[in-house]
């Protein structure tokens, strides 16, 4: 099993250093526990950004019955595991908690005799669980269960990384949308500079005047002074100074 664990590791791994879909990595990871452990099936459960835990990949409509009928009820092993952080294992389904009554049912109907949840953390915060289910009842053998700790831990990473991908991008769009309103106005400060005959302190102060007074956007008022679809008078302060000279 040390051979094939190390090629799937090193497999998973390489996924995460090209543009992946999270989705897919982690059904990748289910399957792979599936095909090195002696369990049957299995099933993933990520927590939403309102921390309300989601079935998001099994291996088989079983394990997927299972593990909906435990978030259905709120409660069983792999909900557990999920809000606890620690590892759920129940070596016999039918001597599962009494309040556990849902899932007992559940995984009795479709032929799982016992349960190992293995959490999905990320530094002292728990995501998820991974659910394996079994046909017999007994427990993993030691080198099994750090396996599956092995594979929780790269589905984990590859969550964090495609998080950290997705603010990052939102957080580049942002920059390059501030970015691309600075050029803007510095554009509509030379168009009124040249229209209005005014420095370009006094045309960036017009165009403040007339974003605050019309309860508009700067960005906005800035493209409409660009396009030529708005034209802009004097400041209300130079009117008053224009106003003033005229007047001597």
């Amino acid at each position: 099993m040390e051979g094939r664990l190390a090629a799937t590791l090193a497999m998973l791994a390489e996924t995460l250093t090209s543009d992946y879909d999270v989705a897919q990595l982690l059904d990748s990871v289910m399957r792979e526990c599936v095909a090195l452990l002696d369990v049957q099936a299995g099933g993933l459960l990520l927590k939403n950004p309102k921390g309300q835990l989601e079935l998001v990949a099994s291996t088989s409509e079983a394990a997927s019955f299972v593990e909906v009928m435990q978030l259905n009820a709120g409660n069983g092993p792999c909900v557990e595991c999920a809000r606890s952080g620690r590892v759920v294992s129940i070596l016999d389904v039918e001597e599962a908690r009494p309040e556990w009554a849902a899932f007992r049912s559940a995984a009795l109907a479709h032929g799982f005799r016992s349960v190992h949840a293995v959490p999905l953390r990320v530094r002292d915060a728990t995501v998820g669980s991974i659910g394996l289910f079994r046909a017999r009842a007994g427990d993993l053998e030691a080198r099994e269960v750090r396996a599956a700790r092995a594979l929780a831990d790269l589905a984990s990473i590859g969550i964090v990384q495609e998080r950290a991908i997705r603010e990052g991008s939102i957080v580049a769009e942002q920059l390059q949308r501030a970015l691309d309103s600075r050029v803007l106005i510095e554009q509509a400060k030379g168009v009124l500079a040249a229209s209005e005959d005014v420095d370009m302190d006094e045309a960036f102060r017009m165009l403040r005047a007339h974003a605050r007074d019309g309860n508009r956007k700067l960005h906005d008022v800035a493209e409409a002074v660009v396009s030529r679809a708005l034209r802009l008078g004097p400041s209300p302060s130079r009117a008053a100074e224009e106003a003033g000279a005229a007047s001597t």
